[in-house]
């Protein structure tokens, strides 16, 4: 499937606008956050990773940061890490979806479907109109229909129906996998 991930998004607003010379501070160096996310989105991860813990070392409670490298840690392929980031949000931070939903797409990569269904489920409850959570959930449910027909046919491999409904699933799967 498709899950996705929250993304990074990160608004930087300029402060001189329209101002008279001298009439205004200088404007603030960009937060540590917005440094990690340019670094996240040109690609320098290790970097990034090394801004987030170098961040986390003074501000450990930081939560946006600390999100943003259980994110790096997840592209990164240390799922191990990034599960116990999320993890350690979440008990710290139950208000925040984020957490929930990325938890959620490690859990389905790795075939855990009842679990990142529950997390789902709570990132929805935290925030009810997080369309991320939604859109996964969906690929969530496509992904246990798939393994459910899957299982049907190894029990039974003449079974009429659970043949077509397995192959219509895939075929929606995949078409949902093209860019578009």
């Amino acid at each position: 499937m498709n899950f996705k991930p929250t993304a990074l998004v990160t608004t930087v607003v300029a402060l001189l606008l329209g101002a008279p010379a001298g009439a205004q501070k200088p404007p603030a160096p960009p937060s540590a956050a917005a440094q990690i996310a340019e670094l996240m989105k040109a690609g320098r991860t290790e970097e990034a990773l090394a801004r987030a813990e170098a961040r986390l070392k003074d501000n450990p409670r930081d939560a946006q940061v600390r999100f943003m490298r259980g994110v790096i840690l997840a592209e990164q392929g240390k799922t191990v890490e990034a599960t116990l980031v999320f993890e350690r949000l979440i008990q710290e931070f139950p208000e925040l979806p984020e957490p929930y939903n990325n938890l959620a797409v490690i859990q389905a990569a790795q075939g855990r479907y009842e679990s990142a269904q529950r997390l789902l489920l709570q990132a929805l409850q935290a925030a009810p109109n997080y369309v991320t959570a939604y859109e996964n959930l969906g690929d969530l449910y496509l992904s246990m229909a798939q393994a459910a027909y899957g299982r049907a046919l190894e029990l039974d491999p003449n079974h009429r129906t659970a043949g077509p409904k397995l192959e219509a699933t895939r075929e929606l799967a995949n078409r949902l996998r093209q860019p578009r």
